[in-house]
């Protein structure tokens, strides 16, 4: 169970908000992975020149992140455009067009600001190849109320040109780590040091660009104790962990006949038989129209799933009428 609960620990990847380097820095790009280690005091000054680069990636980074938040809070596209990872661009500008929505209008419709950074403590500012990572400790505050524990945020950069743009952000909740809280209080950062802190040195691929979709639609997953990853027209993808969750198709769904691919598998240390449910949705705009389910794989307790399957589904005339509010 602690390896599942360790896999969830990711609870909020920052999809709307990506934060990232406007200054045109002149960095030195250290092709092994560059470590600081923010907690051993005076001894940080006398360190060797590659604690020293290090030292320099940490402010930097920062200094990234705090421009790219500046201009989410003050709404100032220029900034946000020239701050941000080209990738997350694309990506974002995608989102909000298979949502129907306004680009970039609705970049700063976000449902929580980005975390200021004061009162949180670096601990790890980490490069390898064109990705770095920035790892903070303390109470990440995301403006809802309610008084923050400790917790972790880790930030995510990538290199383009001559300097580093921010990507996206994930708040790991350690509520469910608590032996791991008081290790990191106590000074002890065997966890932060694992894999899933460490930038893989892997540039994100550019995605393509999608038009405004004509129909928002909907992938869901209830998939208890499995990993089930999903394909739209090959080009939403679509990863389900351990989750009862639904994500936005990238592109929406198409009138006619649509693609569907779809694996499952079981996580680490998963010994049940519980029931799974894949659909996919298309939503209407129209007041009182409810989404129309296209597409449905379910097994019953017992059942074992499909490893991995290749389908499709429908969006036929009546459904268009009907979630197009013409009838």
């Amino acid at each position: 169970m602690a390896e599942r609960s360790a896999k969830k620990r990711f609870a909020l990847v920052w999809i709307y908000c990506p934060m990232e380097s406007v200054k045109r820095m002149q960095l030195i790009l250290l092709t092994s992975v560059a470590l600081l280690s923010l907690g051993s005091g005076p001894q940080l000054s006398a360190q060797t020149p590659a604690a020293t680069q290090a030292a320099a990636l940490g402010k930097n980074l920062q200094d990234v992140y705090l421009y790219w938040r500046n201009a989410m809070m003050t709404k100032n596209y220029a900034s946000w455009k020239q701050a941000t990872a080209s990738h997350r661009k694309i990506s974002l500008q995608n989102r909000i067009l298979s949502e129907k929505g306004q680009f970039p209008v609705d970049i700063f419709k976000t449902p929580t600001p980005p975390p200021a950074l004061t009162g949180l403590k670096m601990l790890r500012a980490r490069s390898k190849g064109a990705t770095a990572k920035l790892v903070y400790f303390g109470k990440v505050d995301f403006g809802v109320g309610g008084n923050p524990t400790n917790n972790l945020l880790v930030l995510n950069f990538v290199l383009e040109g001559r300097g580093w743009k921010y990507d996206n952000a994930e708040f790991v909740n350690l509520s469910g780590l608590k032996e791991v809280r008081q290790q990191i209080e106590a000074g002890k950062m065997d966890y932060v040091d694992g894999e899933a802190f460490i930038p893989d040195g892997v540039k994100p691929i550019q995605p393509i660009v999608v038009r405004p979709a004509k129909y928002i639609t909907k992938v869901y997953a209830f998939c208890p104790g499995r990993e089930v990853q999903v394909s739209v027209n090959n080009i939403s993808k679509h990863r389900f962990q351990d989750t009862q969750q639904a994500e936005v198709v990238i592109g929406g769904g198409r009138d006619g006949m649509n693609d569907i691919w779809f694996s499952i598998k079981d996580l680490p240390d998963y010994k049940g038989d519980d029931p799974l449910t894949l659909r996919v949705y298309v939503f209407s705009q129209v007041n009182g129209v409810q989404p129309v389910k296209v597409f449905q794989y379910q097994t019953k307790k017992g059942e074992k799933p499909k490893s991995t399957s290749s389908e499709r589904f429908m969006i036929d005339a009546a459904t268009a009428a009907k979630v197009l509010g013409r009838k």
